[in-house]
């Protein structure tokens, strides 16, 4: 009964994104994990259909040069309901995902819109979801997708949509986001301070790294914290025993236990890398996205085996939800990212902007986490080459990632009226500012936690943050 309420509910997110994409290719198990780690907050159900509006507006394809005229259509929502003479703005900012209504429609956000007599709106990013501006996504074509491009979109849709509407020319512009979109607010306010009266920049990431060690470092305390010593040592005794199978005239067998295909080669560091990055991504998955229970829930599940090895190799199988063997060839991930060039999925764009601007690996080199050591960052690196260009060695990668931080400050963003908010256990958190710097971190609490509407189940922390936003909010537009 266990494992079939594993395959039903546990990972049901894993196999969700994929199926949503209406692909005709397979998602390759490296890709499908990885995006369970790029991903937005949590998708909500539309409660209200009619208090939407899908709109467009037309955007410069590049801000700055004057030279070029082409445009495109850039995709938002929009629920005016409670919309009057001078009402408030308030925009959620979409990051590397597609946008959605439901954001607009209910949750803390809405709520606080409501309060205010506010209009929402949910900006699409460029190059993901239906707001592509480019007919293929070439090496050439992604010139212009890039963190600068995409806050100036929002600066020009802020100017345009108020210059449209006469009940709104003076109206106040509040700024919300999760994850990136989150950083994105940040770094909104760093450029075009006088565009908005404050923001509320929920798990955002501020420093660009291209080792992002750190990050497994944090999903590995999530297990130890909430699944307790056993689970933890589970985890990293099952991959530590599969890895030394590969590594010592066992592959054979360890490729049979995770149901590996056979055109996988234990003799490749890629393939290997591609394998045990696809195996950590899971539990940093589960790690950034559990709700109360979860994780105590997996563990369960793991420690019901005999032996580590065995655990490891069921959670994964069905974790990756495949019908046959797993592929898991580092050239199938290359392949799959190359045919992304001319049939679109938000994976080729955002492990474009990785390589041009943040880094942001997860990789394997510390040992202060239980997930193994088999996947560097210069796997990640390896990747930028094979998918993109040559050019994008190590020099290249982290030469963008520090003129990243040179432009936008690092974890010195010197901004004003932007409420920072983090889960305690949230991977992400890392790279973000703490409680020194003025962040409010949540105990528990994992990624994009909170933007819910205030609830009885919330923690006494959880409420006390939502009810810091809120009279903030109420300060801002005073």
């Amino acid at each position: 009964m266990l494992l079939l309420q594993l395959v039903s509910l546990a990972l049901v997110a894993l196999a969700s994104q994929a199926h949503s994409l209406k692909l005709k290719k397979d998602v390759p198990v490296f890709v499908k994990t990885l995006k369970e780690l790029h991903r937005g907050p949590p998708q909500r159900t539309v409660a209200r259909a009619d208090t939407a509006e899908e709109k467009w507006i037309t955007q410069p394809l590049d801000h700055f040069d004057e030279s070029n005229t082409k445009t495109y259509e850039m995709r938002y929502f929009i629920n005016d309901e409670f919309q009057t003479d001078g009402s408030p703005i308030f925009i959620f900012l979409g990051g590397e995902w597609e946008a959605s209504p439901g954001m607009i429609q209910q949750g803390h956000w809405y709520d606080m819109a409501k309060e205010h007599n506010g209009v929402l709106i949910y900006t699409e990013h460029r190059y993901y979801g239906q707001s592509v501006p480019t007919e293929t996504m070439s090496l050439d074509n992604l010139q212009y997708l890039h963190v600068k491009q995409a806050l100036a979109d929002v600066a020009h849709f802020i100017e345009t949509f108020k210059s449209e509407n006469a009940q709104l020319t003076n109206s106040k512009v509040l700024l919300a986001g999760g994850s990136y979109s989150a950083t994105m607010v940040v770094w909104f306010k760093r450029l075009y301070p006088d565009l908005v009266v404050g923001g509320w920049a929920s798990s955002a990431p501020l420093l660009a790294k291209v080792d992002f060690f750190e990050y497994k470092e944090v999903a590995g305390r999530a297990f130890l914290e909430l699944g307790g010593q056993k689970c933890y040592d589970r985890i990293q005794n099952g991959i530590a025993d599969l890895e030394y199978m590969f590594e010592n005239k066992r592959a054979a067998e360890a490729r049979a236990m995770l149901r590996v295909c056979s055109s996988f080669d234990h003799e490749s560091d890629l393939d290997m890398w591609n394998l045990f990055g696809s195996i950590s991504n899971i539990f940093a998955g589960v790690a950034q996205s559990q709700s109360a229970g979860d994780i105590e829930y997996y563990c369960d599940f793991l420690l019901s085996f005999n032996d580590d090895a065995t655990a490891i190799a069921n959670f994964a199988y069905w974790a990756w939800n495949y019908p046959t063997c797993i592929d898991a060839r580092y050239q199938e991930t290359v392949e799959y990212y190359l045919w992304g060039i001319e049939n679109f999925d938000d994976s080729r764009p955002w492990f474009y902007q990785t390589c041009n601007e943040y880094g942001w690996y997860q990789s394997s080199r510390s040992n202060n986490q239980p997930f193994g050591n088999k996947f560097p960052a210069t796997f990640y690196i390896e990747m930028c080459k094979d998918v993109f260009s040559s050019k994008f060695g190590n020099e290249q990668v982290e030469s963008n990632a520090a003129q990243t931080n040179e432009d936008f400050g690092g974890l010195e963003p010197n901004v004003e009226n932007v409420y920072m908010t983090h889960g305690e256990l949230d991977p992400w958190s890392a790279m973000g500012h703490g409680v020194a710097e003025g962040a409010t971190v949540i105990s528990k609490a994992s990624h994009c936690t909170d933007f819910d509407s205030i609830s009885s189940s919330d923690s006494a922390e959880m409420r006390a943050s939502k009810e810091r936003i809120a009279e903030l909010v109420r300060e801002w537009l005073a």
